[in-house]
């Protein structure tokens, strides 16, 4: 066994749930190909070394490390085995029966492999899968250069859960037809969508800037029909050529990531592409050129630049500019036409002051080339933010929303000293008291939300941590003080995890604040820590890290949140109540338990909970958004199971208009509702300052902030609690 001195470099509590499976498709298929064969007697090279050393330090990470400190053995293989299957094609739209029992002599070896370092599995099934995505683009391509029949009575799934993998090419090639046919009834609908009038008294909605122009929309069925199938072409020909292109190091992630998920859903291997873009999570800022890209046929689109960053102040960069080419300073020009999205983004980012040229296709159809010199972009909306709000006769309220628990050593700024600052302004500004909203923060930075507790209360233990060898230790708030001593009301929903469970479950265990949510948080009670695995190359190779789940963590009651998450004292109705959600909801989850109690002394509140419940329950009954959202919620959840759709065109458009019908006569429109109260931003002295765009607007993104919440049901409702609170 390989024992290399891996230990905790970063104790973090990461985002609520893990990273979907990375399944290659989106829709295809694939036909009847015999698997390539590795003979017996062919001498096999030798293993990479990069995934000799990447394997190893994985599997000891994993059983000396992990929170379960579990063998990896034949079980754990056979179990490894499936979830692998459902990363290579998880919607059953590539391989054939036949793949998969080719592949299934290694089901019980992938331990053998990883020992070793020889990832036969990943290497033969990234193969064949390459192997199906060439059939299948022939295929899509045949099947879209000609009308399809929308006349025929047959239904499509589209739940994978509910499929077989297809036995024969016959029966693939028809579940691919089926999957075209509906996209391009959709396509054509969108279109017609655009053509038509908007209703009475309303205006043509122009600010979908992905929307397609009405010039560009054909004016009769036939012509519009033949659009969509030549853009629906050209959008899977991108797709696959990209496909056909995997990173170095892809074939193994698939293999250990799928080993690592059979331990818990957090442990994940992340190769150097995804651990940058973690680093950037966790930070807020990265040093590039500040433009959001996507994916759009086979180039890559700006879709958007970020305010005060580099190409904003430029000015020669617009959103719809496809790149077609990228050098780096003294460098020769590289194509990057079909290349992967994380292999552009990684040649586009680079050191500060360091200069980058764009060879870009404007909308229009002429190209230009752009140099942009390299700076720090802060992404503001990864950072607290405040605001008072205020009604005509009462009181004002602080209001503070925290998307995440980000700090580090690579950042500047850290959410807990963010939250201080805001909670120190709001009491100067004698506020009645303050919303903390945490909604869909899936956590961050350990250290930030046992920080930002400390601040709401004098002192003692805000959470304790327990590992895989039953040591045990409270993390407790030291410093005599509160930084805020008024009514505090936490906001949660079924998306808060982890970081912000802590703080949820902690002021709650102390009553030092109402929980407002939409049912329990998500019940991610678990630690990870980032073991950086270049430290198995000596850093001569970029290996990227291993995020290991090594810790659980207790309230201060004693009581886990592993799975059952934090229930807010007070009910809201849930806009995804629909949605199945949750750690519990998750393959292989760690079990709840409990410990002993942390001794706390409790809040002395003058509210009583049970009073505020019942004021609350009769206001929502009557609130003219929220009392829709639980009814939206049920029709939602009751058409969850309908994942059969019509491909004769009638029988489509009717049940599309029926269920657009049944949902808009139950959905409230939040955009026209009005605002039932007034909001004043607090300035953030840390942001950055955004000069108008040469040729453009300044940078409204706050105002805009503030205008949504002014119409938020959740927040109103919680400004009633808070004045329940003083009575």
């Amino acid at each position: 066994m390989l024992r290399l001195p891996f230990r905790v470099l970063l104790l973090t509590l990461v985002a609520c749930s893990p990273k979907p499976p990375a399944s290659k498709d989106s829709p295809p298929a694939t036909p009847d190909l015999p698997l390539a064969q590795a003979t017996a007697e062919a001498v096999l090279p030798p293993p990479d070394p990069r995934e000799v050393a990447l394997s190893r330090a994985v599997v000891h990470l994993l059983e000396q490390e992990h929170l379960l400190r579990k063998q990896i053995d034949d079980d754990v293989s056979r179990l490894a085995f499936k979830t692998y299957i459902d990363r290579l094609d998880g919607g059953k739209m590539f391989l054939l029966r036949t793949d998969y029992d080719a592949l299934a002599g290694y089901a019980d070896q992938i331990d053998d492999q990883l020992r070793s370092g020889r990832l036969e599995l990943a290497h033969d099934g990234a193969k064949i899968f390459s192997t199906r995505v060439a059939v299948v683009e022939k295929l899509v391509a045949s099947i879209l250069a000609s009308p399809l029949d929308h006349t025929n009575e047959e239904w499509v799934e589209l739940d994978p859960k509910k499929l077989e993998l297809p036995a024969t090419e016959q029966e693939l090639r028809d579940r691919w037809r089926q999957r075209l046919e509906l996209e391009v009834l959709e396509r054509v609908a969108q279109m017609e969508a655009r053509l038509a009038p908007p209703p009475k008294g309303e205006k043509p909605d122009d600010e979908d800037k992905t929307a397609l122009p009405l010039a560009q929309i054909p004016t009769t069925p036939q012509a519009r029909d033949a659009k969509a199938r030549a853009d629906l072409a050209k959008s899977y020909s991108g797709r696959f050529a990209r496909l056909k292109t995997p990173g170095p190091l892809d074939a193994a992630a698939d293999l250990i990531n799928a080993v690592a998920s059979t331990l818990d859903p957090h442990t994940n291997y992340l190769p150097p592409a995804e651990k940058a873009n973690f680093d950037i999570h966790m930070s807020g800022a990265l040093e590039g050129i500040g433009a959001v890209l996507r994916e759009r046929d086979h180039y890559i689109e700006i879709i958007e630049l970020v305010p005060g960053g580099a190409s904003w102040r430029q000015g020669s960069l617009s959103p719809g500019d496809l790149i077609l080419a990228v050098a780096a300073e003294g460098k020769e020009s590289i194509d990057v036409v079909d290349m992967r999205i994380d292999e552009v983004v990684k040649m586009i980012r680079g050191p500060k002051n360091t200069v980058v040229r764009l060879r870009v296709q404007k909308p229009a159809g002429n190209e230009e080339d752009v140099a942009i010199t390299r700076d720090v972009v802060v992404v503001e909306e990864t950072y607290a933010r405040g605001a008072i709000l205020s009604r005509p006769n009462q009181p004002a309220y602080g209001y503070i929303h925290l998307p995440s628990f980000y700090g580090g050593k690579a950042s500047q700024r850290s959410a807990a000293s963010d939250v201080r600052r805001l909670l120190g302004e709001l009491k100067q500004r004698k506020v009645g008291g303050v919303i903390i909203d945490i909604r869909s923060n899936g956590g961050g930075i350990l250290n930030d939300a046992v920080e930002m507790t400390g601040d709401l209360i004098d002192q003692g233990p805000v959470v304790q941590i327990q590992d895989s060898r039953g040591r045990r230790e409270n993390h407790s708030d030291k410093t005599k003080g509160i930084v805020f001593d008024g009514r505090v009301i936490v906001m949660v929903d079924r998306f808060s995890a982890s970081a912000s469970e802590i703080v949820a479950a902690a002021l709650q265990d102390y009553k030092r604040a109402v929980i407002v949510g939409t049912g329990p948080t998500h019940g991610k009670g678990t630690v990870q820590s980032l073991a950086d695995l270049d430290v198995a190359t000596g850093g001569a190779v970029e290996l990227g890290v291993l995020k290991l789940t090594i810790q659980q963590f207790f309230r201060v009651s004693g009581s886990s949140t592993q799975r059952e998450g934090v229930m807010p004292d007070i009910l809201l109705p849930d806009p995804a109540g629909h949605v199945d959600s949750g750690e519990r909801e998750l393959d292989h989850a760690i079990a709840w338990s409990k410990v002993d109690p942390a001794p706390h002394d409790k809040w002395p509140a003058a509210w009583n909970t049970s009073v505020l419940v019942q004021k609350s329950a009769a206001r929502v009954l009557k609130h003219p958004v929220l009392a829709k959202i639980a009814t939206t919620t049920q029709l939602l959840r009751a058409r969850r199971n309908d994942t059969k759709v019509p491909l004769a065109q009638p029988a489509w458009d009717t049940r599309r208009k029926e269920l657009r019908a049944q949902l808009e006569a139950v959905s409230p429109d939040l955009k026209t509702s009005p605002a039932r109260f007034t909001v004043k931003t607090i300035d953030d002295p840390n942001a950055t300052v955004t000069a108008p765009r040469p040729g453009g607007k300044p940078d409204d993104r706050v105002a805009k902030w503030g205008e949504n919440l002014a119409h938020d049901p959740w927040i109103d409702e919680s400004l009633n609690i808070l004045g329940d609170m003083a009575k």
